[in-house]
């Protein structure tokens, strides 16, 4: 009767000792649990936050990619523009003008203020001016009176060029060493960077007048 009662106590403490190791292992499975369930979060927000910052990164260089596409095509756009208008620009200077040499008057008071600056700016000696044939043609008539008013006095020589031209008169020392080219197409090529400005300037509808290449 005894043995039995001792068996029967074994047996509640082996019972006991295995709910209490159960229940610890239970714990330490839960905690382990727990533990896997944050380190696995952490690792995925970590992975999260690379694949943000890559995407972010990568949104960088084709937001750049696109905005220097952008950039060189309005560079383009605005020297083709550029391009148009200095062209029209010369055009309707170039038309200006011509229509400025068939009125001989005004002509021929333009002709003078050229060979003026020119004498002025000229070193002293003997002066010859080169000017289309019909120019010629129609300063000869008065040419010394043009040149006692413009030339104080200085001897100057008047001549034909062959060379094509709108208009306007070429200035030069009898030795050649000095000479100032007073045509319109020396002038316009001497003004073009201007031309150019203004041109940009007239893209955004603020070009000055450009009266100086026939006046100035």
């Amino acid at each position: 009767m005894e043995s039995d009662i001792q068996v029967s106590q074994l047996e509640q403490a082996l019972v006991q000792q295995a709910e209490t190791l159960a229940r610890e292992h239970h714990h330490h499975a839960e905690i382990a649990r727990e533990r896997i369930l944050s380190e696995s979060a952490e690792k995925l927000k970590l992975a999260g936050e690379r694949e943000v910052l890559l995407a972010k990164v990568e949104a960088e260089r084709l937001v750049r990619r696109l905005t220097q596409a952008a950039e060189t095509r309005l560079a383009a756009e605005l020297d083709r523009l550029r391009w148009a208008l200095t062209e029209a620009t010369l055009a309707e200077m170039k038309t200006a003008f011509q229509k400025l040499v068939q009125d001989e008057p005004r002509y021929l008071v333009l002709l003078e203020s050229w060979l003026k600056a020119a004498a002025q700016a000229l070193p002293p000696g003997d002066l010859v001016v080169e000017v289309r044939p019909e120019d010629e043609k129609r300063l000869a008539p008065v040419w010394d009176a043009i040149t006692t008013r413009a030339t104080s006095g200085r001897s100057v020589a008047l001549v034909s060029h062959a060379h094509p031209s709108v208009g306007g008169l070429r200035v030069r020392l009898t030795n050649n060493r000095v000479q100032l080219d007073q045509t319109f197409e020396a002038r316009q090529t001497r003004l073009a960077d201007e031309l150019a400005r203004v041109a940009m300037e007239r893209l955004f509808a603020s070009a000055p007048d450009l009266g100086t290449l026939v006046h100035g």
